[in-house]
């Protein structure tokens, strides 16, 4: 018997009230039946017409066509190419208003998932409004019927690529110059084997890495060459794992640093090293967490997913001893190169998989008084169930995913004898749903 086809979604817009916001950045309305729809574009209190993208059994999805009664929160979407483009979701919404919702989107999660309050709220980080991402993945597709090789994020709907010419929440070094890409893309003869474009930018320079699936010829390596000078971008290639990522020649080889000004650090990093996104964000966010953890010369410590050294350094700076702990090998390298090169010897690191229920070691054999979390989306969950056993007396939690933040709040204050301090957000990604998140736990 033959898959059953899916019926056609209706053309005719549907007319919708929208009552709040989705994590996501969605509008959420419900219709006569109950049912939700999740709809993209929209705003809360907003009445909207909205055309169907998709339809399951418990939800309805789709995407606004026309506002009807707009809210006062609504703005003009700064990128010409937000309608269509997936890298941003929130756009039409005012910056301040953005914030506001990102700060209620954690709050509800403490309460909902962690059954836990914040004694006190913090005011929110910000920072600037675009012209703000250091690192970003581009795509790149031969397309024929579109006009050749299309580069960029991909589209709100779909997996294909946005036709774009420029990104305004980029580093305008890059940025300005998604057309400039597309035409070098197309220029080259082996325009369909370049897979996508990885950006990496520092303090003072951006570089280009380029995934290419087969060595490129001669021709195609100079034009490369070319470009880079022109734009002053350094041009990297990786024709296979990240290991394999390389300059395009001497000319382009470069170091890539920032600098933490209020500790005075300097840190090294490679192009697909995880480094935060946001510079502007960073340079407040680490002396925030540092002076959350109230350090003294006493204290030892435990940085835990401490990547190259982004908070282990600072906190070396002010603690007796910072043990940092990460996953992968590489970033333990580069944070001991760091310590190394800023004089600090009283930073020590260990590479173990801390998602790994039976992960340990001397690092967790040691008393610690404080300790820093900084892990990634999927949380610390596994970690925080250890934390009887470690009993800081405080614990800084940074975190990019509101949910499993709350959900590790809930281990941390109901079962390990932990109070929720003090909690806010910090806009490291504006204009998208996306948020980080700072948290102290003290212990009663």
């Amino acid at each position: 018997m033959g898959r059953r086809r899916r019926k056609p979604l209706p053309q005719e817009p549907v007319q919708a009230i929208i009552e709040s916001l989705a994590h996501d950045g969605k509008g959420v309305s419900h219709n006569e039946e109950g049912k939700v729809a999740f709809i993209s574009g929209a705003l809360p209190d907003e009445e909207v017409l909205y055309k169907l993208t998709g339809r399951r059994r418990s939800f309805d999805s789709g995407e606004v066509v026309e506002v009807l009664r707009p809210s006062p929160d609504r703005v003009e979407p700064p990128c010409p190419h937000f309608s269509g483009c997936g890298g941003c979701s929130l756009q039409q919404m005012e910056p301040t208003a953005q914030i506001h919702f990102k700060q209620q989107t954690l709050l509800d999660n403490f309460e909902r998932l962690g059954r836990v309050t914040a004694e006190t709220v913090r005011p929110p980080l910000t920072g600037p409004n675009h012209s703000y991402r250091r690192k970003a993945r581009l795509g790149v597709r031969y397309v024929p019927k579109k006009g050749g090789a299309l580069v960029g994020f991909r589209e709100k709907s779909s997996g294909y690529l946005t036709v774009m010419d420029s990104c305004r929440v980029l580093v305008p070094a890059v940025g300005e110059r998604i057309g400039e890409l597309r035409e070098l893309i197309n220029s080259l003869e082996q325009c369909n084997k370049i897979a996508q474009i990885e950006v990496a930018c520092d303090d003072q320079q951006c570089l280009l890495v380029f995934r290419n699936l087969e060595p490129l010829p001669e021709g195609d390596l100079e034009k490369l060459d070319q470009f880079g000078k022109a734009t002053h971008l350094k041009i990297y290639l990786q024709p296979k794992g990240p290991d394999t990522v390389a300059p395009l020649n001497d000319d382009h080889q470069t170091t890539l640093r920032y600098h933490l000004d209020r500790f005075d650090l300097d840190f090294q990093f490679l192009p697909t090293d995880f480094t935060q996104v946001n510079g502007a964000i960073n340079q407040e966010m680490v002396p925030l967490a540092v002076e959350l953890l109230a350090l003294s010369q006493d204290d030892e410590v435990l940085d835990l997913f401490c990547g190259l050294g982004n908070f282990t350094l600072p906190i070396a700076r002010q603690a007796a001893q910072v043990v940092g702990v990460e996953g992968e090998q590489s970033l333990v390298e580069r944070a001991r190169e760091n310590a190394a090169a800023n004089q600090i010897d009283n930073a020590h690191f260990y590479a173990v998989d801390l998602q790994d229920e039976e992960s340990g070691g001397v690092w967790l054999n040691e008393r610690y008084s404080k300790v820093l979390l900084d892990p990634p989306r999927s949380g610390a969950l596994e970690i925080v169930q250890k934390m009887g056993k470690i009993r800081p007396q405080r614990i800084v939690y940074v975190s990019c995913n509101p949910a499993t933040l709350a959900r590790d709040a809930d281990e941390l204050v109901n079962n390990q004898g932990y109070r929720l301090a003090t909690a806010g957000v910090m806009d490291m990604f504006p204009h998208t749903a996306h948020v980080e998140s700072i948290a102290l736990f003290i212990r009663e």
